[in-house]
């Protein structure tokens, strides 16, 4: 039977700072993965969460609050950002602030969601009664044909919101079933300025096609390049160096950022490479977490291995550094290599394989809830009111990332250290390597 894959439509938040974005984010995701705070400006960075409504499956977006009348770098940083957001979206929530009524700037954001030619739901928020009704009505000034009245705090009118947007852009039905299988792995390539992405291409290739040079930043969009070793064919994405955002001070370089941080999501695996004289950093491990929470495979390269006096040593407190920092990557091989010279570089397409091939496997339902008593046993389970967690079984609902439902009683009161453990411990019993695995909960119905 061919497998086939579907494609899972994206919604994008969007408003204001403080209209409570995060907060309807964090609702129609349920879980709490937005951080919500009252000072406006909060979100810096795009929040990604899969999310399902009445087995409808979503790809869900939180964005940065949206300041059209403000200058500066870093709101041009966060409506770069936004930007991106509303291109990878097909629909669009434009949340409003019910209490403070109309701003200046929502006829402006209004004005720009149209341009977009994508179905826009004229959200307003803070609505926690019927006794609040009334100030929906002045919204409509903005020339919108429906507003729809919600809380996000409380859910007042969510899945109203909800159905009408299942209704104008139909979601991905929720089944269990496992994405088609590429022949061809997309890798995309990052890290830092000047760690020798483009130079480790060119290696590969045998040839200069690739721009290299020793200035940081050299490359500035993202290219596609076919390699084929032993045979075999693979699509590698060189990026732009991602800096960290403080030390972004270039328009061109901004955009850079945001099309390698959006190439990650074309890619089945990532090379994240760093410089073993540097060792990993902070950006490095931010980096990290953002393959983590893209579900990407990937692989670590210590680059310029030839310039290493003492490798023995060094490799020892690299991996050392590399649990240290970036612990949520522990998935992820290290390879010494040099792009220079080729060092190491005959293990990488065995490893890109290998890595591959646990990216796209598939367990079966028997195996899984074989080791999952087992799992269990070895920890104390949370509790709602006295009442444990319990998990009844557990299916792989697709690949790529290997992804794992688990039907429970109170999925509400998993919390990440939870969530931490069961990725370790599933992934040490199955055996998996180079891939993280995304855990989903749900509460069992009737018909679960």
């Amino acid at each position: 039977m061919k497998q086939t894959s579907r494609h899972i439509p994206t919604i994008a938040i969007v408003g204001r700072p403080n209209v409570g974005k995060s907060t309807l984010f964090n609702r129609l995701a349920r879980r709490r993965i937005a951080i919500v705070d009252d000072l406006p400006g909060v979100t810096r960075d795009r929040l990604y969460a899969e999310m399902d409504h009445n087995g409808m499956v979503y790809h869900l977006i939180d964005t940065a609050g949206w300041v059209p009348e403000a200058v500066g770098e870093l709101v041009e940083n966060l409506r770069a950002q936004l930007e991106v957001a509303l291109s990878e979206a097909e629909a669009i929530i434009f949340l409003l602030d019910g209490r403070d009524g109309i701003n200046p700037a929502d006829q402006t954001i209004v004005d720009r969601l149209r341009k977009s030619r994508k179905p826009v739901f004229f959200t307003v928020n803070k609505i926690d009664n019927n006794q609040q009704e009334k100030f929906v009505y002045e919204f409509y000034q903005l020339g919108v044909d429906q507003v729809f009245p919600i809380s996000s705090g409380h859910g007042r009118g969510v899945a109203e919101l909800m159905d009408a947007i299942v209704e104008a852009v139909p979601g991905a039905k929720f089944e269990e079933e496992e994405s088609e299988e590429s022949e061809v792995p997309r890798i995309a390539v990052i890290g830092r300025p000047n760690v020798g992405k483009s130079s480790l291409i060119n290696r590969l290739l045998g040839e200069e096609r690739l721009l290299v040079t020793s200035q940081p930043g050299t490359t500035r969009d993202t290219v596609d390049t076919e390699v084929e070793y032993r045979g075999k064919k693979y699509f590698f994405i060189d990026t732009a160096g991602i800096r960290r955002k403080t030390r972004i001070d270039e328009k061109l370089e901004r955009i850079s950022s945001i099309r390698a941080i959006k190439a990650i999501g074309r890619a089945d695996l990532v090379l994240l490479m760093l410089d073993p004289a540097e060792g990993p950093t902070d950006q490095d491990a931010k980096l990290a977490g953002l393959l983590l929470r893209r579900g990407r495979a990937g692989i670590i390269l210590l680059n310029k291995w030839d310039l290493v006096p003492n490798p023995g040593v060094a490799q020892d407190k690299i991996d050392q550094a590399v649990k240290k920092y970036l612990w949520h990557f522990a998935f992820a091989p290290v390879l010494p290599v040099s792009a220079k010279t080729g060092f190491g570089l005959d293990k990488l397409f065995p490893t890109i394989d290998a890595v591959f091939q646990q990216y796209q496997r598939k367990i079966s339902t028997s195996e899984l809830n074989r080791v999952l008593p087992l799992i269990l046993k070895q920890t104390q389970l949370p509790n709602h009111r006295g009442q444990p967690l319990r998990i009844y079984y557990a299916t792989q609902t697709k690949s790529r990332p290997p992804t794992f439902l688990f039907f429970v009683n109170y999925p509400e009161i998993i919390k990440e250290a939870f969530s931490r453990f069961l990725h370790s411990r599933l992934a040490q019993a199955l055996s998996f390597s180079g891939t993280p695995l995304i855990l989903q909960f749900r509460a069992r119905t009737k018909k679960s």
